[in-house]
């Protein structure tokens, strides 16, 4: 189910490249130890506790994994199960609450801030604030009543989801990052 979960051929930079493939080795984990697997997940998922204590333990989890992993698999190449750059955490999450979360790219956060001219901009991974800044910026989003059909407009209907998603709003945060990245390139910064 898990493998299936992520068979699509147009999204498949956002859980593998060359270097990076942490689905790959959550499917290992999840065939080393099928148990402690999926109670990571129920706890990544339980709204009811708070999100950052949930991607502390998932990553606790994750890390005791790996360990045990390579304990049972000595010959195995596997020093790292990708998960700490919060990316596919996020990703887990925006799958299962797309209502609440987005993708999360921490250099595309960090231009996007600058962009907006934040006073604090993020210099190491803070995806729980990257989580709030994107639910404050979907008020905002929310509020001009042209915005939502223009970023829904390059959506096709039946490849995109088209249900409440935090991916509009994910999606402008990627667009005005791509805006400071020009904007230091024309400063000479780049």
């Amino acid at each position: 189910m898990f493998e299936a979960s992520f068979h699509n051929t147009e999204t498949r930079r956002l859980w593998q490249t060359e270097q990076w493939q942490p689905k790959r080795i959550m499917a290992d984990f999840w065939r080393f130890d099928p148990m402690t697997t999926r109670l990571m997940f129920e706890d990544l998922f339980n709204e009811t506790k708070v999100v950052d204590g949930r991607i502390s333990r998932f990553l606790f989890g994750c890390d005791t994994l790996l360990r045990d992993y390579k304990k049972a698999h000595s010959t195995s190449i596997v020093n790292n199960h990708d998960h700490a750059d919060f990316q596919m955490i996020a990703l887990y999450l925006a799958f299962r609450y797309p209502e609440s979360y987005a993708p999360y790219d921490f250099n595309i956060f960090q231009q996007a801030m600058t962009y907006w001219g934040a006073k604090d901009i993020p210099q190491s991974h803070d995806l729980v604030r990257y989580f709030k800044v994107l639910q404050t910026l979907r008020t905002f989003l929310d509020k001009d009543p042209e915005v939502r059909p223009l970023l829904q407009a390059h959506l096709h209907p039946k490849k995109h989801f088209r249900g409440d998603t935090m991916l509009l709003v994910e999606d402008f945060c990627r667009f005005t990052a791509s805006l400071s990245t020009e904007n230091m390139g024309k400063k000479g910064l780049k």
